[in-house]
């Protein structure tokens, strides 16, 4: 009877608040218990896991379905969420070019990095888009090729569209169900939540960002700027009125989530569940969210746009204004080929390096340095660029329905 009531209790807190329960445990058992309760850090592997399972299938049927059910005639507000979503992304990296020209930071480069493989060239990135397009369905899904799995679902949908009423209803059907057992999952996120901090902290710790202190703090720095100044006034001018509640509640419900998962890809489940709680249009949400998690990559832009920058100063390099402003288009198109899983975005500054001449160990030099400030660092990162999807969606929502009305 005890155990029912605690958890009825427990179910009407909401998610948010049982998510800061789980990372409060998780730091405490941490610190008290880092050896003794190891095991804890298998409850986070194993929500990712699940996230990282049921989104692949989740996005083939959300928007097969809802292109085939779509109606002519119909609009939905894709054009307008992918201008927000460039937008953004590019004035992300412009205010991280513009915050490293006025906080010149060097780096410690630790060296040993030069065996990781990295995108040679932008025209490497692009031909990597193109050719994961055209990836067999089976191998998109199950490698969590956002790119191909959004084709696969387009070209399925539309070829549907011409199918009796009964088979697209089995497919909504199926999408209804797989939406379900992505909220079964998302009830699990405070454990999740709590194995994640757990495992960070007890194996990591942040000791090791003391030396790397000051790029930590720019990186941070310049990604709350973005999340709590620059995306609220692209939003206010999309939207006319007050961003902060939309923006506020996006970072809360996504960004906390995110900031834990690592992977923008992990996070969509979550993205679509709250996309449904602020009554979106869910023909416009199904694309726009995986496909955010895969072109709407702000944060990306500030790590490739900061860490490149760094590397011009602590090499001596100088950088001149149309310089900066053409990083500044190769950061946004760079983070737009990061991959959606942690880390994604370090691989490219290699391609942003090349522009000042930088040679590819000195550059992987630098990558390495991601690698070590990237408990912090890609954490922010992704928080930021989930919750972005969202938060754009939501406005070009808000926008179609202020004009219709």
């Amino acid at each position: 009877m005890f155990l029912k009531n605690l958890l009825v209790s427990w179910n009407k807190i909401s998610l948010v608040k049982q998510i800061i329960i789980g990372l409060i445990i998780g730091i405490i058992l941490a610190v008290a218990l880092p050896t003794q309760l190891a095991g804890i850090s298998i409850l986070g592997q194993l929500f990712v896991g699940a996230l990282k399972a049921v989104a692949p299938i989740l996005v083939l049927f959300l928007v097969m379905s809802a292109i085939s059910q779509h109606k002519s005639g119909q609009k939905t507000n894709m054009k307008s969420i992918i201008v927000l979503y460039l937008l953004g992304t590019f004035l992300a990296g412009l205010a991280a070019i513009v915050a490293s020209f006025i906080f010149r930071i060097k780096l410690v480069l630790p060296g040993g990095t030069e065996e990781i493989a990295a995108p040679q060239g932008l025209f490497e990135v692009l031909r990597d888009l193109i050719f994961k397009i055209v990836d067999n369905p089976i191998n998109a899904i199950s490698s969590a090729n956002y790119i191909g799995i959004l084709a696969w679902a387009i070209l399925l949908g539309l070829a549907l569209k011409f199918a009796s009423a009964h088979t697209k209803d089995v497919i909504s059907d199926i999408s209804v169900a797989i939406s379900q057992v992505v909220k079964w999952v998302i009830k699990f996120a405070p454990l999740g939540v709590m194995g994640l901090v757990f495992d960070a902290i007890s194996t990591t710790g942040l000791k090791s960002l003391l030396d790397y202190g000051k790029i930590v703090a720019l990186l941070v720095g310049v990604m709350v700027f973005v999340a709590l100044i620059l995306n609220p006034i692209i939003v206010y001018l999309t939207i006319h009125r007050n961003p902060y509640p939309l923006v506020l509640r996006c970072l809360r419900e996504s960004g906390i989530t995110a900031f834990f998962t690592r992977s923008s890809a992990a996070n969509i489940p979550v993205n679509m569940q709250l996309c449904e709680k602020l009554d979106l249009d869910k023909d416009t949400y199904s694309i726009s969210i995986p496909l955010g998690a895969t072109i709407n990559m702000a944060g990306a832009a500030v790590t490739i746009a900061v860490l490149t920058m760094a590397a011009t100063y602590t090499l001596g390099i100088t950088v001149d204004l149309p310089t900066a402003v053409i990083l500044s288009f190769l950061s946004a198109l760079s983070a737009c080929g990061a991959s959606g899983v942690a880390g994604g975005s370090l691989l490219l500054i290699p391609l942003a390096c090349s522009l000042f001449g930088i040679p590819n160990d000195l550059a992987m030099q630098v990558v390495g340095v991601g690698f070590i400030v990237g408990v912090i660092q890609d954490s922010c990162e992704t928080a930021l660029n989930s919750s972005t999807d969202v938060l754009f969606t939501a406005a070009a929502d808000i926008r179609e329905k202020k004009k219709k009305a």
